[in-house]
Formats: C-alpha cells, sequence, structure tokens
C-alpha cells in the first residue's frame, strides 16, 4: 500500500471507492492518454467517468480557462456573467426545446435535483416515475429516484417513486420479446402503473443508462411513453448527463432516439461539456423554470471560469464533428470488441451505441454476473495499458468503455487488442 494511498483511507469515507487492487495516482493526461505517479502510460476509455469528453488538456479549454482565471474566476448569479449567458443561448438552441430557459449547476446531481424541484413544483406533486436500473446522482433527492440499489443507500426519500420496466433491453420479464413488444409490454405496463397513482410529477429516465452499465430500450420507447404521459399530464424528463454532447454518435442527445414528440419537458446535462470542469445544467421551457414562487440560485454554478471552458469545449466539439467521430469510431470499435470477445463464455453481450460501450460478463454457461470477473478483466488491463470502467445492475458485472470523443481508429484497434487480451489473462 502507497503512502498516499494509506493517507486517504485515514481521512475518506469507507464508501469512498478506489479502482484496483493498487490504486492509480494519475498525474497528467494528453489526448487519449494518462500517465500515473510512477510513469506509466494508460490509454483512457473510461475518460474520467465521461467526464474528459473531447481530451484531455484540450489547448483549446485550457487556454480558455488560463485567459478567464486572468481576468476573474468567480462573481455569482447576483451579477451579469457574459459566458453564462452566451453559454445558455447556445444550449438553448441546441436543446430543441420551445422558449427555453437554462440554469446552471456545479454536477449531474445538483441537474437532476434541480429538475426533481422544477417539476414537482409545477406539477404540485411529489410523486416520480423512474426507471429500474437507473442512476440519477448522490443526493438525498437522487438516490430516492435511483433505480440500481447498489447506488441507493437508504430508503428514505422525500419523493414518492414507482419504477416503470423498459431501461433493460435483454433481462427481466420481458426480454424474449421482439422489439415491438417489447416497447407494447412497457407501454402497458406504465399505463397500468398511472391508473393506480395519483397525479405523478414526472418520468425521469436515461436513454441510455449509464452506471446500470450502458443498457438501453429499443429505440421509440420513450416516444411511445410520451403518448400516455401527455395524457395524463406528467412530465418528461431526460437525463443527459451521460448521453448528451453527441456521444451515442447517432444522436447530439439521447432523447432524439426517441424523438417522434419531440423534445423532453426537462432535460439534464453535465459531465463532458466541461471537459473536465465542473459543470452541470438543466433546460426546460419558460413555463416550468419559472414556476417556482420562491428565489434560489447555485453559488458555483455557471461560473465565468467554467463557462469559459464549456464554451471553449463546445465549439470545438461541434467544428471538429466529434458525434460523427464517435459514430465512426465507436461504430468500428463495438464491431471489434464483438469479434474479439465472440469466443468469451464470459462474456454474454457487447451492447451500446457510438463510443458509449458495454461488455456484461457471466459465469460461463450460465445467465449470472460475474463481478469478480469485471474486476480482474480491469485489473489485467490496467497491466496491459489501458483504463476502463465498471457497473451494471448486477453486482457491477459490465465493462464500461466511454473514451473521449476524439478517440482515432488506432487507439479503438489499440485498446480493443489489450482488451482481448484482458479477457483471455483473466479467464
Amino acid at each position: 500500500m502507497t503512502g498516499l494511498h494509506e493517507r486517504h483511507l485515514a481521512v475518506s469515507p469507507e464508501w469512498l471507492a478506489l479502482y484496483y487492487r493498487h490504486p492509480l495516482e494519475l498525474t497528467h493526461g494528453e489526448g487519449r492518454h494518462v500517465w500515473d505517479a510512477d510513469g506509466n502510460r494508460y490509454l483512457d476509455f473510461f475518460g474520467g467517468i465521461l467526464t474528459t469528453m473531447t481530451a484531455h488538456a484540450l489547448p483549446e479549454v485550457t487556454k480558455a480557462v488560463a485567459e478567464q482565471a486572468g481576468r476573474i474566476i468567480h462573481s455569482s448569479t447576483l451579477y451579469l456573467n457574459r459566458p453564462m449567458v452566451e453559454m445558455a443561448e447556445r444550449i438553448a438552441t441546441l436543446s430543441g426545446i420551445p422558449d427555453a430557459r437554462v440554469f446552471f449547476t456545479t454536477s449531474g446531481t445538483e441537474a437532476n435535483d434541480t429538475a426533481l424541484l422544477l417539476a414537482t413544483a409545477y406539477r404540485r406533486s411529489n410523486q416520480i416515475l423512474a426507471m429500474r436500473n437507473s442512476y440519477h446522482g448522490r443526493s438525498f433527492s437522487t438516490v430516492s429516484i435511483t433505480g440500481n440499489q447498489a447506488w441507493s443507500p437508504t430508503s428514505l426519500s422525500p419523493l414518492q417513486t414507482l419504477y416503470v420496466h423498459g431501461g433493460v433491453r435483454s433481462r427481466g420479464p420481458y426480454a424474449e420479446l421482439s422489439d415491438e413488444r417489447f416497447i407494447r409490454a412497457c407501454v402497458a405496463d406504465l399505463e397500468d402503473l398511472l391508473g393506480h397513482t395519483r397525479r405523478p410529477a414526472a418520468l425521469i429516465a436515461e436513454p441510455v443508462q449509464g452506471v446500470g452499465g450502458f443498457t438501453s430500450p429499443p429505440d421509440g420507447l420513450f416516444a411511445a411513453f410520451r403518448e400516455v404521459l401527455d395524457r395524463h399530464g406528467v412530465l418528461w424528463i431526460s437525463d443527459e448527463v451521460q448521453t448528451g454532447w453527441g456521444r451515442t454518435g447517432d444522436h447530439f442527445w439521447g432523447w432524439q432516439a426517441h424523438a417522434e414528440h419531440g423534445p423532453p419537458d426537462i432535460l439534464t446535462f453535465a459531465k463532458g461539456i466541461g471537459n473536465g470542469m465542473s459543470v452541470g445544467g438543466v433546460v426546460t421551457r419558460a413555463e416550468v423554470m419559472n414556476c417556482l414562487d420562491a428565489n434560489s440560485i447555485s453559488t458555483f454554478g455557471g461560473s465565468p471560469i467554467t463557462m469559459a471552458a464549456s464554451l471553449a469545449n463546445l465549439s470545438y466539439l461541434l467544428e471538429h464533428d466529434l458525434q460523427g467521430n464517435a459514430r465512426r469510431v465507436g461504430g468500428l470499435l463495438i464491431e471489434r470488441l464483438r469479434g474479439v470477445t465472440a469466443a468469451s463464455p464470459a462474456v454474454r453481450e457487447v451492447r451500446g451505441r457510438g463510443l458509449m460501450i458495454g461488455i456484461e460478463l457471466v459465469k460461463p454457461g450460465t445467465d449470472e454476473a460475474d463481478p469478480d470477473a469485471a474486476a480482474a478483466v480491469l485489473e489485467a488491463a490496467r497491466a496491459g495499458g489501458l483504463l476502463l470502467g465498471k457497473g451494471g445492475g448486477h453486482n457491477t458485472s459490465v465493462l464500461r468503455i466511454a473514451p473521449p470523443l476524439t478517440l482515432t481508429v488506432a487507439e479503438a484497434e489499440e485498446g480493443a487488442a489489450i482488451l482481448a487480451d484482458a479477457l483471455h489473462a483473466a479467464g
């Protein structure tokens, strides 16, 4: 155990997990690579939990941060903030939400917490519909709508939460159905649930479940849900903390795979837009955003320095068509991974879209999740120079792959080869 690890254990909560038997201290990064305190270089396939969305040490972002820091770092929302207004204007347009208003926070947790505040105040209801296997943050309100038990440490809640089928396509009672019948069954479940509840405020859903192991329903499920929700006056909150900004390749927002009836009522975002800076936010139409009848601010949300980083990062992402790169390189990577894992009895499924890919591991010959295998592959991949994530609703048995969106074809091939060796070594 290193001295820094010992010091960490002496002052940190037991539930503050660290990856690896011998945890890493990352000291610097560049592009898609990072280095540890011992000088080892790694290809980063997890991007700081999908937060380093564009690249490590992207010059355009670091320059914007340095220049803004030289002027003023913080002023609060009590004063006009030009970078915040400029960023809000761009996000309002990109969101697709009519008459959009934007409120900035410091994280995805705070963004989802704000969305819940708005929805419950607007609908005058503390009842929330959420998806099974979901994850929406670590605050008291967001853990209470998180359907992934491993990340929901208390049953106490300010909200009454009811869980809906549909977030996991390949497990559960509807897994064997065709996509069309799967959607019909989930809609029937939602209809039945609404018949036994009183005035829900909203349904919150990740278009692709992140912590849940990069699972997703068939395209069109949330459009079908929307028809039911609209009839009951229930808002739809799309949690785009992990799926936003083009990561899924096919779409700029995850909700657009379910776009038959237009954008969600409320959209939340965070993580990658700051490329490592602490940025989150909520977008909704003015009627919903302005429903609060008391003062509210975020002390650090929308600070000049985080907005400068986000503006530079968003400009780079759009000018270099990183959504297109996620589609092209991500498509190649997922097919390569399916190829190298095809003969492995421990791999149940390789799934995902764009640069958001999950590999679910099970005990060979069974459908039983194998978190020990996932931990072993993580260690073996690290030894080979590759950093991965893990998650899943079945005891963290899913390898999570989400590199920066500038990933090259050569790096995708390199990562797939290291992962193939890691699966073999761990097996």
